[in-house]
């Protein structure tokens, strides 16, 4: 099961998954983009696809996603919890509201998925789930308050729960992009250049300055190391933190 998989990371993992040779269920807000992003992947790769639209702010369309995909597929091995990302913006732009739905698109997500999903796992004697976080969980990101602040409890939660599921042989870790070319980040940058009365790709250049690899990402290579983390040849790998983003976060770990 791939979360928001009907564009950007979440399709990029998809179609890598895919291409791998898992059958994949994917989700999105509206069921026609995600049917579109299913038939892509199916066309290209012959693989096997089932698309449900899924509001990941409701526990009732998770909850009918996850039957659809255990009635489809017989049971579920791996998870990848995702969502869009929150508005960009500073403290002063948000009301309670905001927080509120923050907070349920980037972390109650990610546990009702999860809730959902350990149960087929240990029937199954084990699995692989994968939390897509962001690099502001390490260094937060300029005009980016709802997630800077947000998403690292959903890292904690990745954290405690590789301890707590380990005993059932299910993994959990959590990967963390940069700057990846897709649709969202191309609507931080344009954001980003008004609010510093510049030209976007100025901006984009001058980001791309700051990345010791010299470029933003494609989500192809993201797609890469995600597979990895959720397939068997990373099977002693929980817990984990993997960072892809071209050396541009400054932490040392």
């Amino acid at each position: 099961m791939v979360a928001g998989a009907s564009r950007g990371l979440g399709f990029a993992v998809a179609r890598e998954l895919a291409r791998e040779g898992a059958r994949v269920s994917i989700a999105s807000r509206e069921a026609a983009a995600a049917e579109s992003a299913a038939r892509n992947i199916r066309e290209e790769l012959g693989a096997e696809v089932l698309a449900t639209g899924c509001d990941v702010r409701s526990l009732d369309a998770m909850t009918a996603w996850h039957r659809a995909t255990i009635e489809k597929f017989g049971g579920l091995d791996l998870l990848v919890t995702n969502s869009g990302g929150p508005p960009a913006g500073t403290f002063e732009n948000f009301d309670d509201a905001a927080w509120q739905n923050a907070f349920e698109l980037l972390v109650l997500s990610a546990v009702r998925l999860v809730r959902l999903a350990v149960p087929s796992m240990a029937a199954r004697g084990g699995g692989s789930i994968l939390m897509l976080t962001s690099v502001s969980v390490k260094e937060p990101v300029p005009n980016l308050i709802l997630s800077n602040v947000i998403r690292p409890a959903t890292s904690a939660l990745a954290k405690s729960l590789a301890n707590e599921l380990a005993g059932q042989k299910i993994r959990v870790n959590q990967i963390l992009p940069g700057r990846i070319a897709t649709d969202r980040l191309k609507e931080l940058d344009e954001f980003n250049s008004r609010k510093a009365g510049i030209p976007v790709e100025e901006h984009q250049r001058r980001v791309a300055s700051a990345i010791p690899l010299g470029r933003y990402g494609e989500p192809a290579e993201f797609a890469r190391v995600a597979a990895f983390l959720l397939s068997d040849a990373a099977s002693y790998l929980t817990g984990t933190t993997v960072q892809v983003d071209g050396g541009l976060t400054r932490a040392v770990l």
